[in-house]
């Protein structure tokens, strides 16, 4: 038989065997649907937020926030008021300051309330978020703290549990040993082959799979979840019996008190739930308070105005540009014509070149006038300057740019909406993205711009906002946020997506790795797969091929590292705590941290330098902490 077939086999049936588990874990373990309850008006002491977790199949939605808001009116601690017919016209009114008594989740949404309110006053359409980041992050916490509520109830746990995380993480070192077995059998075949493989692909398979299984999965039920949830369906049944409660505006807590709140969180309130909404706002009908009261601004964002956001160097530029153009099409349309004539009259027949000039001339004028006209408003642009205070609506990224072929994009242009009091229509401004982290939606600013090119020149925060930056020190694992919720949270597994705190990028640059090797060498790139060790690539400019792996171990890890590769090695003396090279291997120890370089492609055989490089890395494993400056080699 192949012996790639026996390779892959082992692979397949170490890795595929796993995924088959973990498909039956999740199938095994997924949330019950409960049948109703019999139908009755009962309230039980469950409160909404963890009702609506139930009556989802133990999954948090949006419901469970607009439940607790409703629930708090209902209890006196807001008041909803609807001063005309229109349902979204409905405002927020805060009763009580500071209570006390309220759970995780309810203090979250009443800070919310309390951080827009002027005057103790908010519109109920206003409570939405005008930033991605803030909104997934305030939806997680709050998720979080319903979950710990219904887990220490007694009506929720993890859907993975210990018996089935311990499965999969044993299963995980069975894959792991299969795949180590089929490195092993091609390191036998393969001489030059390092005899550490079978063990690296047994510690990366194992702890990848090791902790895929202890991520966090959801929630499933109980059996008192279970008969809770039933209970409460059968309200659900009971309520949908009323045809007009679907359409109970918010403000109706005061006539209905928590069952609307409950209604919201059994998915029964038609009007209510949709005004209700305390995610992502809608940012071309943003609210605004500036001036004292609350009205609603109409935002436009241009995006296709090709001077929208330009200096005036480049609109000047490419004002001459098309001045320069249009007069060239102007005097010369007919220059064709004459040079093709001398060379042979047939060349150029006088109907479509008749054609060609008109057109030509037409064209050249439309340039020198639209050209003309664009420098032109630069200039008054640029001596109409004006100064502009309000409030920021809106701040959003526009349009990005690549710093180099292996860069991200990086945002060059923000949007700025600014209700500066006079209308309640507005046009975005084109912000330059280093301003962008000057300001916040709901501070007051004054900004110096240039009206035509809607360009913002300098920005200065006049009074910082009331809204909420929420900028936590929570972890943002789902777990972790329910633990310390319910004050059971202890130390942490290793996570080994996360990678070593030193990494290729800090200790090398790719301009030392191109002098040592003789090949431009693009910057390092990070292993898109996660890894026991820390490794980073270094690859060709032209066809980005690797040429350079620089893999950094610590702890257990890195002492098994350096054991298994030191023994048959060349020292290198005078570097750290040791050095050593092997082929087209090489390895340095300092403090702990154990380096290795390996040489691939057009690499291999250009080992001459691996010393230099070992000492440039063991320089900088003192400061690990400041990456290696430098760029593309070239």
């Amino acid at each position: 038989m192949d012996p790639r077939l026996i390779d892959t086999g082992l692979i397949v049936l170490g890795i595929g065997g796993w995924l088959l588990a973990y498909g039956v874990a999740l199938l095994l373990t997924r949330p019950a649907s409960p049948r109703p309850g019999p139908a009755g008006p009962d309230l039980g002491s469950e409160p909404p937020a963890v009702v609506s977790l139930l009556a989802n199949r133990w999954e948090v939605t949006e419901d469970a926030a607009e439940a607790s808001l409703l629930d708090l009116a209902g209890r006196r601690y807001l008041e909803l008021r609807q001063p005309g017919d229109d349902p979204r016209q409905t405002t927020v009114h805060l009763r009580t300051p500071g209570p006390a008594g309220l759970r995780a989740y309810e203090r979250r949404v009443l800070d919310r309330v309390g951080a827009l309110a002027v005057g103790g006053v908010v519109p109920v359409t206003a409570l939405t978020f005008r930033d991605e980041r803030q909104a997934k992050q305030w939806a997680k916490r709050l998720r979080a703290e319903v979950v710990a509520e219904a887990r220490t109830l007694g009506l929720s746990r993890r859907r993975f549990g210990p018996a089935v995380v311990s499965s999969l993480i044993a299963l995980a070192f069975v894959a792991g040993a299969l795949v180590a077995a089929a490195a092993g059998h091609y390191a036998l075949r393969s001489p030059d082959e390092d005899a550490g493989l079978p063990f690296i692909a047994f510690l990366f398979t194992s702890l990848a799979l090791a902790g895929a299984a202890g991520r966090y999965t959801g929630e499933r039920d109980t059996p008192a979840g279970r008969d809770v949830a039933a209970r409460w369906l059968g309200l659900r049944e009971w309520l949908r019996g009323h045809e007009e409660f679907a359409a109970l505006p918010p403000a109706s807590t005061t006539v209905w008190d928590r069952y609307l709140a409950y209604g919201a969180a059994l998915g029964v309130t038609r009007v209510a739930s949709e005004v209700l909404d305390l995610g992502m706002g809608n940012r071309r009908l943003v609210w605004s308070s500036y001036g004292g009261g609350w009205r609603r601004v109409r935002v436009r964002y241009p995006r296709f105005w090709s001077r929208y956001g330009l200096t005036a160097q480049h609109l000047i530029t490419r004002s001459l540009l098309y001045l320069g153009t249009g007069l060239l099409l102007v005097l010369y349309r007919d220059r064709p014509r004459q040079w093709l004539t001398g060379l042979d009259p047939e060349l150029a027949p006088p109907g479509p070149f008749d054609v060609a000039e008109r057109v030509g001339g037409v064209l050249g004028v439309l340039l020198l006038g639209y050209g003309g006209y664009r420098l032109i408003r630069t200039l008054i642009d640029l001596a109409t300057e004006r100064t502009i205070t309000g409030e920021v609506l809106w701040v959003e990224e526009w349009r990005s740019a690549s710093r180099g072929q292996d860069s991200p994009p990086e945002p060059v242009l923000h949007y700025l909406a600014v209700d500066d009091g006079t209308a309640d229509r507005t046009t975005a401004w084109a912000m330059p993205s280093p301003l962008r982290w000057g300001c916040h939606d709901g501070d007051t600013v004054t900004v110096r711009v240039r009206r035509w090119s809607r360009r913002v020149l300098n920005l200065q925060v006049v009074t910082a906002g009331r809204r909420n930056r929420m900028e936590s020190t929570m972890d943002d694992a789902a777990d972790q946020m329910i633990a310390v919720t319910m004050g059971t949270a202890g130390p942490r597994l290793p996570d080994v997506k996360r990678p070593p705190r030193v990494t290729g990028a800090t200790l090398l640059t790719a301009e030392e790795v191109g002098q040592a090797l003789g090949i431009p060498v693009r910057t390092p790139e990070a292993s898109p797969v996660p890894m026991p060790l820390g490794t980073t690539y270094f690859t060709t400019v032209d066809k980005n091929r690797a040429v350079l792996v620089v893999q950094v171990a610590q702890g257990a890890t890195g002492d098994f590292t350096w054991r298994m590769n030191s023994r048959r090695g060349t020292a290198v003396p005078g570097i750290a705590d040791g050095a050593y090279t092997r082929g087209d291997r090489a390895m340095v120890r300092s403090a702990g941290t154990t380096v290795l370089l390996t040489l691939l492609g057009k690499g291999k055989g250009r080992r001459q330098h691996l010393p230099w490089l070992l000492t440039q890395a063991a320089g900088r494993l003192a400061a690990p902490a400041t990456p290696a400056a430098g760029g593309a080699a070239v």
